[in-house]
C-alpha cells in the first residue's frame, strides 16, 4: 500500500518573553500541541500557517520571523491511524512545515471559542516545556521546530531585524 502524507503547517509562536504558545487539545484532554493544520490548494506553507493560526485562536497580531522549506514528516501510529481511517482520512501521516511569528498582541486578542474549537485552553512555555508535553510520536518533528528556531525565540528580541 502507498502511503499518502497529507501537507500540513504549523504555527510556532512566542513572545517578548521569550515563550512559545502551546494549545491543548479539545478532543485528546492533556495532549498540547502548536497550531497546525492542512495546506489547501493554492496556499503556500506561509499563508497555511498564518491562516490555521487565526483559525484555531483568533490570533492575528503576529509577525513572521521564519518558515521552513523543507518539511519535516511524521506517521501516525497505529491507534491514531485507525481513528483517522474511521474518519475518512486516508493518509499515514503528515508532512508539516514549521513557520516561527513573533507574537505582538494583547493576551485577550487569543481566543480558542472559535468557529469550530479546536483547543480548550492554552499556555505560554519554554521551548524544553513544549518537547516534554508533545505526543511520543510527534517529538521528532517538534525537536526539528526547535532546532531551527531556539537561536530566535531565546534571543534578545531588540537585536531582531523583523
Amino acid at each position: 500500500m502507498n502511503e499518502v502524507f497529507r501537507l500540513n503547517a504549523g504555527a510556532v509562536v512566542f513572545n517578548r518573553f521569550h515563550r512559545i504558545l502551546l494549545c491543548e487539545r479539545a478532543d485528546i484532554p492533556g495532549s498540547w500541541q502548536f497550531p497546525q493544520g492542512g495546506i489547501e490548494e493554492g496556499e503556500t506553507p506561509a499563508q497555511a500557517a498564518t491562516r490555521e493560526l487565526f483559525e484555531e485562536t483568533s490570533i492575528k497580531s503576529v509577525i513572521r520571523v521564519k518558515t521552513l522549506s523543507t518539511p519535516a514528516r511524521y506517521r501516525f501510529p497505529p491507534q491514531v491511524l485507525k481513528s483517522m481511517r474511521e474518519r475518512g482520512f486516508m493518509n499515514s501521516g503528515q508532512d508539516i512545515y514549521w513557520s516561527l511569528f513573533f507574537f505582538d498582541g494583547d493576551e485577550a486578542e487569543i481566543n480558542l471559542q472559535t468557529q469550530t474549537p479546536e483547543f480548550c485552553r492554552y499556555k505560554w512555555a519554554t521551548l524544553q516545556e513544549a518537547l516534554d508535553l508533545i505526543v511520543d510520536f510527534k517529538k521528532d518533528v517538534y525537536q526539528v521546530a526547535v532546532n531551527e528556531f531556539s537561536h530566535i525565540v531565546e534571543s534578545d528580541f531588540n537585536s531582531l531585524s523583523l
